[in-house]
């Protein structure tokens, strides 16, 4: 539990690692189900969730320990990641995503 408090709290403070692993996913989900409590993983997938998450969090699907939290929304790591995860830019992810059609 420690680790993962850990990495959580490191989440956006250590630059991206210059190789991630590149997962081309199975199919891309509908924009209009991408919600603030969908996974950050499925945000991902989709190509314009994937630019909304790059906007206000450069680098976090490059980061080494993507693998860890993707499964997981914004909301469920933000507690985690030391005051890194701003109640306003989950908002602001959350206005964006709600604007997807």
């Amino acid at each position: 539990m420690m680790k993962f408090v850990l990495l959580a709290a490191t989440l956006l403070a250590v630059p991206a690692m210059g190789s991630a692993q590149a997962q081309a996913p199975a199919a891309a989900p509908a924009a209009a189900s991408l919600t603030i409590d969908s996974t950050i993983e499925t945000i991902a997938a989709n190509p314009q969730g994937k630019a909304i998450l790059d906007a206000q969090f450069p680098g976090m699907m490059a980061h080494e320990s993507y693998p860890m939290f993707k499964g997981m929304s914004l909301k469920q790591v933000q507690p985690y990641s030391g005051g890194r995860i701003t109640d306003e830019q989950v908002a602001k992810v959350a206005a964006e995503l709600a604007k997807l059609k």
